[in-house]
């Protein structure tokens, strides 16, 4: 194994009030349907198609939405917190010899600013999708790029589509339960790993 890749929200960062806040700004626009803090934990036991439903938001505008979302990120960027105990997984991950990469669906001017504010210098690389749902290829021209073998990495998500890309792929996963979907969400995709806390990531490496 030479790689090890990250998610970034919900994985790395905790964005919870940040993505909450700049969806509302953007519902308020739209006539979508807001979202309360109160709301969050119910929200992590829905598929992103009924959350989509719930919100009255029709997913064929993601596309339209997501630029100025990530820019309204942008300037709360402060308020976006590192999980605890994942700057000293990162930095024995780099101690170990591996590489480490982040893929994400937010924008690389995020989080190569979010990095920065929080000193973290051992992420090697961060390569973005444009799409919500297209991590997959993102991860394949990776593969592709860097002559790399699926065997020879292992991504690091929170997400049912990130367990779904890293299928598509040929990637194994380790699933983290601290993030934005529960385990009733992601059973069905049957993640390789599961872990509870950031230090058991170590464990599995």
């Amino acid at each position: 194994m030479k790689y090890i890749i990250f998610d970034f929200d919900g994985t790395l960062a905790d964005s919870t009030a940040v993505l909450a806040s700049a969806w509302n700004t953007i519902a308020q626009k739209y006539k979508f349907k807001g979202i309360e803090l109160k709301e969050i934990e119910s929200l992590k036991k829905l598929s992103i198609a009924e959350r989509s439903k719930l919100f009255d938001f029709p997913m064929y505008k993601l596309p339209m939405i997501l630029p100025q979302f990530y820019r309204l990120y942008r300037q709360s960027l402060n308020d976006v917190h590192l999980y605890n105990g994942m700057k000293e997984v990162l930095m024995e991950i780099d101690k170990r010899g591996y590489k480490i990469l982040i893929i994400s669906s937010n924008s690389q001017e995020n989080i190569l600013e979010f990095l920065k504010m929080n000193s973290i210098h051992c992420v090697s690389d961060v390569l973005c999708s444009n799409r919500i749902f297209g991590k997959d290829k993102v991860i394949k021209k990776f593969l592709k790029d860097t002559s790399i073998t699926p065997s020879e990495v292992l991504y690091i998500g929170d997400e049912q589509r990130d367990i779904a890309a890293c299928k598509k792929a040929g990637v194994p996963i380790i699933w983290v339960g601290w993030g934005y979907d529960s385990f009733e969400v992601v059973q069905q995709e049957e993640p390789d790993y599961k872990v509870a806390t950031p230090q058991e990531i170590l464990n599995i490496i």
